[in-house]
């Protein structure tokens, strides 16, 4: 965390102003294949661009798979409590 204090989250106004700035810094966190498949299996999407390295790998114009959107937006609250960015009237 790069602060002790929690904050509290930018309204929508605030946020339109700060376009382009660094609002904080977490550690980095890892999304492998086996985070993936696990997502997919927790959610039932086994869509082939997220769970097919092989299929991928021909057929995808990234050439690899992909995360879920679902998954990479759950990942978001747990940076942003590492942040110390929690609701107001919450404890983190």
């Amino acid at each position: 965390m790069t602060e002790n204090r929690p904050r509290t989250p930018p309204t929508f106004e605030q946020l339109r102003t700060m376009a382009g700035q660094e609002i904080g810094v977490s550690d980095w966190t890892t999304v492998d294949q086996q985070r993936i498949d696990q997502f997919a299996q927790c959610t039932g999407d086994h869509q082939w661009i997220h769970v097919d390295p092989e299929r991928a790998k021909r057929q995808s114009p990234f050439r690899t798979t992909i995360a879920h959107g679902y998954l990479t937006l759950s990942i978001i609250g747990a940076l942003a409590l590492e942040m110390g960015i929690v609701p107001e009237n919450t404890q983190a």
